[in-house]
């Protein structure tokens, strides 16, 4: 009989949890969106963020996104939700730009990044540079042999007339651009508090809404006094957004259509007729009557007797008088 081997190995044993997550994976064929770890691993974004961004780079293009929206979708109240919305724009997973349209109106366009560190966020209308293909130097081209110079007698030098010496060219400075007055008024802040330091991309947001305070009559001392009064005590953390909210909640109505004046009053007309002297009235009743005045009457009597009787022909009175 053959001799039972003792030392034979063992069955493997069941594998041991490790202490932490286990990953399940299996592949997605549809209805999947792809995220990088500088996303999910952010270590200065909050979860609130985290998740939302994901949300948001799940949407087709064209969805419509706004605070309201996203809090009637997630139980996070609107205050949350917007302050998730800050910290995404804030490190380059947002872009929000106000757009005035050709009526006017002012919307609102949102762009979502995928990818910030890889991704160069360029200025909307520059143009991206392209590299050239680098060509290869042609050879040197051959220079023909030059002839030697056929010695001849030596010219006889001419007087120099001194030359005219030119003028220095007067340096004109190049004008600066003018800033737009929204611009201006928001650059300006700082000098008023330091704490409202914003920055060019801040500005360029904020611009159309100081644009429409200034069409509704609002003068740039009163905008400017509703913006840095009673600001809170502290650093502020977001000077942008809260110039923001103070633009949009205390945004004050157009201003009413000026009304116009009320007619005057009609003069009456019967009033404004001449007085006759009533030496005069009793000729004016005898014309009327058809009876020749007595006495001899003169031009201007006539004249006179024209304007004050009604329908009175004064080519008729002359007539009647000679």
């Amino acid at each position: 009989m053959a001799v039972s081997q003792l030392n034979a190995p063992l069955c493997a044993s069941p594998p041991v949890p490790t202490v932490g997550i286990r990953h399940i994976n299996l592949p997605h064929n549809d209805r999947f969106v792809v995220v990088g770890n500088h996303l999910a691993q952010h270590d200065r974004l909050s979860l609130t963020a985290i998740g939302l961004s994901v949300h948001i780079q799940s949407l087709r293009s064209g969805t419509r996104i706004s605070v309201k929206k996203l809090a009637d979708r997630f139980p996070e109240g609107e205050d949350r939700i917007s302050d998730a919305l800050n910290e995404l724009e804030r490190y380059g997973y947002l872009r929000r730009t106000r757009v005035r349209l050709p009526s006017g109106r002012l919307i609102t366009t949102t762009e979502s990044f995928n990818n910030p560190p890889a991704m160069r966020i360029r200025v909307p209308g520059q143009a991206v540079p392209v590299t050239a293909p680098v060509r290869e130097a042609p050879p040197p081209a051959v220079e023909p042999p030059v002839p030697d110079p056929v010695v001849g007698p030596e010219p006889v030098p001419l007087p120099q007339q001194p030359c005219p010496r030119p003028r220095p060219a007067t340096a004109h400075p190049t004008p600066t651009p003018a800033r737009p007055v929204p611009a201006t008024l928001l650059a300006d802040l700082r000098r008023h508090d330091p704490r409202l330091l914003l920055s060019e991309r801040d500005i360029g947001r904020l611009a159309p809404a100081v644009d429409v305070w200034l069409e509704r009559g609002v003068a740039p001392d009163a905008v400017r006094r509703t913006l840095t009064a009673a600001l809170p005590a502290g650093e502020l953390h977001r000077p942008a957004g809260l110039l923001r909210h103070r633009l949009t909640e205390l945004l004050p109505p157009p201003l009413p259509a000026a009304p116009h004046a009320p007619p005057g009053p009609v003069p009456d007309v019967r009033r404004l007729r001449p007085r006759v002297p009533r030496a005069r009235a009793g000729a004016v009743q005898r014309l009327r009557a058809g009876r020749r005045p007595r006495g001899v009457v003169t031009a201007g009597d006539a004249l006179m007797l024209g304007r004050t009787m009604e329908g009175a022909d004064v080519h008729n009175v002359g007539r009647s008088s000679t």
